[in-house]
């Protein structure tokens, strides 16, 4: 049986209906755990493929599992849809126009990323169908990524303990298996109370909440020196006391993240982070509130996976852009500047080396899918996509969706996200991800041989997020502009 042909018919036949249903998604531009209509649209799309899907997964109103077939292997695509605050953009368009002002919108582009991993649910569920081969395939829905830890709220309800491995993608500028790790990291509030006085009159007779935030953050600076050069954490001032001078502050609140390439090591630091803000109560004679939010553990990547991904890809081939792809991306690059720009081109050099740069040229989009990388690299970012793969094999793709050198996050990729740059290489991701499953249930081998290798790599998981903090109090934080 022609495998690919199924595949690539299936992805197909359906382009179409999934660039609209991208689009409306991307429409909606719902924030994390508040994707009530992007859920829906999903689902209903998937039931009507035939799929049997589950709502309510792990206490959260947006998250679903949508199954097809019977017995193993069991195969989890994973699908975001969450957008972001403030990345209103009219879409296609390469100058910056918001279409509400300080509106949601898809800057990282995960209105292609759920549609993308439906495609590949839908093009395995045909092959399944038509070859009676027994498997399992799942389309994990997976709310609020941005802000949240969807995925984390999941794997901890135990949601992926009968899977055999899961698949996903994410958009980018590059074509690529995504073969390096990202760090761990936990979120926590450090909220200070100290005592009113007049700032003039009487200012001995307070006890300034705010100084006490100020010379956290002065502490955690130092601590920067002492810490493994991988180590990231940054904060925001959530709440500087009021905005009268002349009133000592009498509570204030700072936000950190606390990443590191390792779990263990995150925690590690995490405490010694609220060592500092201990001392900077005792400094200012304030009380101290350590409120943990969230947390996401690293990703771990898996070879087995990977090299299955690679062949995939290199079979499927890149994203199938046209002249008018080009010249609109063409127009989008001039947006960038030469730093972004040559940001962009130092990190296809440093990962992937100076034959796949050559290789892409001077096109605006990058159409080449990119050797196998083996290298040992943790990137600087974090993903609750990290947590699946602590209990389960995981790979993970990126397919160029915007020009070479767009930021994610941006307006630039607000507006490709809705523009078929941006569906060319979604589908491409569909394709590719949907031979991998195929061949998943192809070959019973590959499976075994993934779970031997994560077993080796991975040890007993621990959720980072206590079992008294649920996704609704990652809603009310962000509801209250405190995430």
């Amino acid at each position: 049986m022609d495998k690919h042909g199924i595949v690539r018919e299936s992805v197909g036949r359906n382009g179409p209906a999934l660039a609209r249903l991208s689009d409306k998604i991307w429409g909606f531009a719902e924030t994390g755990f508040e994707e009530r209509e992007s859920s829906m649209a999903l689902a209903a799309a998937l039931e009507s493929e035939g799929f049997a899907v589950e709502r309510g997964i792990a206490g959260m109103e947006m998250a679903f599992v949508a199954s097809y077939g019977s017995g193993g292997p069991v195969v989890a695509l994973l699908g975001e849809y969450d957008a972001l605050p403030s990345m209103s953009q009219e879409a296609a368009s390469p100058e910056q126009k918001a279409t509400s002002p300080m509106g949601n919108g898809h800057g990282c582009g995960h209105n292609l990323l759920g549609v993308g991993s439906l495609a590949a649910a839908v093009a395995a569920k045909d092959f399944l169908a038509r070859s009676g081969t027994a498997g399992t395939i799942r389309y994990y829905g997976c709310p609020g990524e941005e802000f949240g830890c969807g995925k984390t709220f999941m794997t901890r309800a135990g949601a992926f303990d009968d899977v055999d491995l899961a698949l996903t993608w994410h958009p980018s500028d590059i074509n690529s298996v995504w073969q390096a790790r990202t760090l761990a990291n936990l979120s926590v509030y450090f909220r200070f109370e100290g005592k009113a006085s007049h700032a003039a009159a009487a200012p001995h007779l307070g006890r300034s909440a705010l100084d006490a935030v100020e010379l956290m953050n002065v502490g955690a600076n130092y601590l920067r020196e002492h810490v493994s050069p991988e180590v990231r954490f940054h904060y925001a001032i959530t709440n500087p006391g009021g905005r009268a001078p002349n009133v000592v502050q009498a509570s204030a609140e700072s936000f950190y993240y606390c990443r590191a390439p390792r779990m263990d090591q995150a925690r590690e630091v995490y405490e010694r982070l609220c060592d500092v803000a201990r001392g900077a109560a005792l400094m200012t004679g304030t009380g101290l509130e350590i409120a943990f939010s969230q947390g996401l553990s690293d990703y771990v990547p898996n070879l087995v996976l990977g090299e299955l991904l690679q062949a995939c890809m290199e079979e499927t081939g890149g994203p199938a852009f046209g002249d008018a792809d080009r010249e609109l991306a063409g127009k989008f690059r001039a947006t960038l500047t030469e730093a972004e720009l040559a940001s962009a081109l130092g990190q296809i050099r440093a990962i992937q080396g100076d034959a796949v740069l050559a290789a892409i040229g001077r096109d605006p989009l990058d159409a080449v899918v990119a050797p196998l990388f083996r290298g040992d690299v943790c990137l600087p970012g974090s993903t609750d996509v990290g947590d699946v793969s602590q209990v389960i094999p995981t790979g993970q793709i990126v397919y160029a969706t915007a020009a070479i050198g767009t930021q994610a996050h941006s307006w630039q990729n607000t507006a490709q996200a809705g523009s078929p740059i941006g569906h060319a290489g979604m589908l491409a991701a569909g394709r590719a991800l949907g031979l991998a499953a195929v061949e998943v249930f192809s070959r019973p081998d590959i499976a075994s041989r993934a779970k031997a290798e994560h077993a080796a790599k991975v040890g007993p998981y621990s959720c980072p997020i206590p079992e008294t903090i649920g996704p609704e109090d990652v809603l009310e934080a962000m509801r209250s502009g405190n995430a």
